[in-house]
C-alpha cells in the first residue's frame, strides 16, 4: 500500500485512516515515545513538510493502542503441543500483581546464535489479581491451556509463588517441564557468593557512600552507578566493572599530562579502591565465567548434553582461583539438569528476559501513572509484542470496538489506585460535611 492509499483508507467506524493509525503506533511501540510526545511529533513532522494531515490526540492514541492489545490478547491462537509459555509477575503501587504468559512454539524459535525479541511472542493471557500464591497461579495456568493447549514448557524465576503454581501444574501435565531462568540463577548463585563475603559487602558500602559525596561534585562523572536494592545481584558485574575502570583511571593520574580532575579530590573520594584492586579482578574473573554461560543459553537454548559444548567454548575453561572454578562448577550442574528435560533433537528457551524486557517497556509507557496501580495501559504490553502490520492494525481497528476494552478493564481490573483514592477523599469530605452540619445546629 502506497504512502497516499494509507492516508485515505478509512476503517469502518473510525475518523482517521489506517495510515495515521499506524503511523502512531509504531513511534509508540517501536521508539517508546509517549503518548502525548507522539501527537507532538505527528504535528510537528506534518508542519514541517507541509503535509495536509490531521493530528490525532494523545487519547485518541491511547484507544487505538488498546484496542491493538486487547486485539492481539483475544485473537485465536492455534493449538499445539510444542508451545512455550514464559511467565512473570508485574507489580505496581499496592499489592496488586499481574501474571504475564507470553508465547511461541518450539517451531517459531530463533535460530541458534539468535536472541528472542518482541516480535517473535504472542501474548496469551494476564490476570491481575490483589493478591496471588501458589494455588491462584496454578488456577491461572490452568484457564490458560484454553487458548493454546498445554505446553511443552514454561520458563520463569522461581518466586515463591510462580514457583509453587508452576510445580503444581507440571505434576498435573507431566508432558510440561519448568526450566528455572539462567539470568535469575546466575543472581541466585551470586547471591550466595557474596552476600556473606564481608569485603564484597564494604565495597558495596563504600561505593553508595561515594555516589552520594561525589554526585554534586567536579567528580560527578566518576561516579559509580545506582544499586537496586531489590535485584542487586543481577546487575553485580556494572559495579565490578565501574571498580576496575576506575581503579586504571587512577593509576594512569600520575603519568597523564592533562587531567580535568583535581588529583587530591581525586584521591580522598576514590582512593579506598586501592584496597580492593585483588578482589575487584577476582571478582572479574567470575563475572566473566558467568557471562559466558548467560550467552551460551541466551543464545543456545538448553538441549541434551548443552553443558559438554559449553565447556567448550572459549574463556570458560577453568581458572586459577578457587571461587571461579566453583561459580563454574555450579553453573555446569545448573546446566547439566535442566538439560535433561529436553528430548532428543528438542531446543527449549533458557532464558526469559523478552518478558522482562517488555514488562520493563510498559513500565516506561506508565511512568507516573503506575502509581495509580494497574490501568487500562495494561493491555499496552499485548499490543508491544507479535508483529504490528497496517493489516493487524487494520483488523485490530475494526474488530474491536471501545466498548470490549472499557468491559476487559473493568472485567480484569477493576479500581484503579487513583479511583480508590479519590473514594477515600469523597469519604472525607462528606464526613466534614456532616460534620459541619452538626456543629451549625449545636450552635
Amino acid at each position: 500500500m502506497g504512502y497516499v492509499e494509507k492516508f485515505e483508507q478509512v476503517p469502518f467506524f473510525h475518523t482517521y485512516s489506517i495510515g495515521h493509525i499506524h503511523l502512531f503506533l509504531l513511534l509508540v511501540l517501536s521508539s517508546s515515545t509517549s503518548l502525548r510526545g507522539t501527537s507532538r511529533v505527528i504535528e510537528i513532522v506534518a508542519a514541517f513538510f507541509g503535509l495536509k494531515l490531521s493530528v490525532p490526540s494523545w487519547y485518541t492514541g491511547r484507544l487505538w493502542l488498546l484496542r491493538l492489545g486487547y486485539y492481539k490478547l483475544t485473537r485465536i491462537k492455534k493449538k499445539a503441543k510444542d508451545w512455550i509459555w514464559i511467565i512473570d509477575h508485574t507489580i505496581q503501587w499496592g499489592s496488586d500483581k499481574c501474571l504475564v504468559i507470553l508465547g511461541l512454539c518450539q517451531s517459531e524459535l530463533p535460530r541458534s546464535e539468535t536472541i528472542l525479541i518482541h516480535e517473535d511472542v504472542e501474548p496469551i493471557a494476564m490476570f491481575a489479581v490483589e493478591t496471588s500464591n501458589g494455588e491462584i497461579v496454578y488456577r491461572q495456568l490452568e484457564k490458560a491451556i484454553e487458548h493454546t493447549g498445554v505446553p511443552r514448557e514454561i520458563i520463569a524465576d522461581h518466586g515463591s509463588d510462580l514457583k509453587k503454581g508452576i510445580d503444581q501444574f507440571c505434576r498435573q501435565h507431566r508432558q510440561t517441564c519448568y526450566i528455572y531462568d539462567i539470568k535469575h540463577k546466575i543472581a541466585a548463585i551470586l547471591k550466595k557468593e557474596l552476600n556473606d563475603d564481608e569485603l564484597w559487602n564494604k565495597f558495596v558500602q563504600l561505593a553508595n557512600q561515594t555516589r552520594r559525596r561525589v554526585q554534586q561534585t567536579s567528580l560527578a562523572p566518576l561516579a559509580p552507578p545506582n544499586q537496586k536494592s531489590k535485584s542487586r545481584y543481577m546487575n553485580v558485574d556494572e559495579l565490578i566493572k565501574w571498580g576496575i575502570e576506575k581503579l586504571m583511571f587512577m593509576d594512569q593520574q600520575p603519568m597523564a599530562s592533562n587531567t580535568h580532575f583535581d588529583p587530591q579530590q581525586l584521591k580522598a573520594k576514590l582512593g579506598w579502591l586501592t584496597e580492593f584492586r585483588d578482589a575487584l579482578f577476582e571478582w572479574q574473573e567470575m563475572m566473566q565465567i558467568v557471562k559466558i554461560a548467560e550467552g551460551f543459553i541466551k543464545f543456545n537454548g538448553i538441549y541434551r548434553d548443552c553443558y559438554i559444548d559449553l565447556m567448550e567454548v572459549e574463556g570458560f575453561d577453568a581458572h586459577s582461583r578457587k571461587r571461579t572454578q566453583r561459580v563454574r562448577q555450579e553453573l555446569l550442574s545448573f546446566i547439566e539438569q535442566q538439560s535433561y528435560h529436553a528430548k532428543a533433537n528438542e531446543r527449549l528457551l533458557g532464558s526469559s528476559e523478552v518478558i522482562e524486557s517488555i514488562i520493563g517497556k510498559l513500565k516506561n509507557l506508565e511512568k507516573d501513572q503506575s502509581k495509580s496501580g494497574f490501568t487500562g495501559l495494561l493491555l499496552s504490553l499485548a499490543a508491544m509484542v507479535s508483529k504490528t502490520t497496517e493489516d493487524v492494525v487494520h483488523e485490530a481497528m475494526e474488530a474491536v470496538p471501545t466498548k470490549k476494552v472499557l468491559e476487559w478493564v473493568r472485567t480484569n481490573i477493576g479500581k484503579s489506585l487513583q479511583s480508590k483514592r479519590k473514594e477515600v477523599s469523597s469519604s472525607v469530605k462528606k464526613a466534614e460535611q456532616k460534620w459541619d452540619q452538626i456543629v451549625v445546629a449545636y450552635q
